[in-house]
């Protein structure tokens, strides 16, 4: 009896994805590719025609300094998601995209979607209304970084990636705290005596790679 494949191996069949009826059209113009774990997609500040479609996995957008010692994460995207729309008019691409985990993807090429709007004019709204949602949600990041301590930041993030399990408790991640200070745009020490704060009075602890919040986070710790 063969060995079952191993998940990854296999492309999701475009029916299992999570996505409109538009965008599965145009994904299905496309070639799925598997990007490994780390694998660069798209780097700043190189030219790009090319829009990416997840069908599984991670993507996450981030920006780095010269020598990658510091990063700052724009957002992360999960299947049923597109990017790579900012350079679709010609100009470089604004960040950087890996592979945050094992992830299949479809490339579409900007002829291609052209013949897809051309074909299926409702999807330029689809496209509008994405970089119009994307651009409202980094103003929102960049104006809670800017008017909030690093404390501030922390109880912001772990709210707004909290997910509200059975039990009354909300869940985190899985998150590292390099991840959590790569998304606030600080170190990871001064993330690090925040969380360990907070797991002092009990509002938090760790489970895995996850960070379980037991208690309502107080605004000012």
């Amino acid at each position: 009896m063969p060995k079952p494949s191993r998940p990854e191996r296999r492309a999701p069949a475009l029916g299992e994805v999570p996505m409109s009826e538009s965008l599965r059209g145009l994904a299905a113009r496309g070639k799925a590719t598997l990007y490994r774990k780390g694998r660069e997609l798209i780097r700043e500040g190189t030219p790009g025609d090319s829009l990416f479609i997840i069908l599984s996995g991670r993507l996450r957008a981030y920006s780095a300094n010269e020598d990658d010692t510091h990063r700052v994460t724009f957002g992360e995207y999960l299947p049923g998601e597109f990017l790579g729309e900012m350079s679709l008019d010609g100009g470089m691409r604004s960040a950087s995209v890996e592979a945050a985990v094992a992830s299949w993807c479809v490339v579409i090429a900007r002829p291609t979607l052209e013949r897809h709007i051309a074909e299926d004019p409702a999807f330029a709204f689809e496209l509008l209304g994405k970089v119009i949602r994307r651009a409202r949600a980094a103003s929102l990041s960049l104006r809670t970084i800017a008017f909030n301590d690093v404390y501030g930041r922390v109880v912001w993030l772990l709210n707004s990636r909290a997910l509200l399990r059975p039990d009354g408790s909300r869940v985190v991640g899985p998150i590292s705290q390099q991840e959590v200070a790569d998304w606030l745009a600080c170190n990871r020490s001064m993330v690090s005596r925040v969380m360990t704060a907070l797991e002092r009075g009990g509002y938090l602890r760790a489970e895995g790679r996850s960070i379980v919040l037991t208690k309502t986070l107080p605004a000012r710790f």
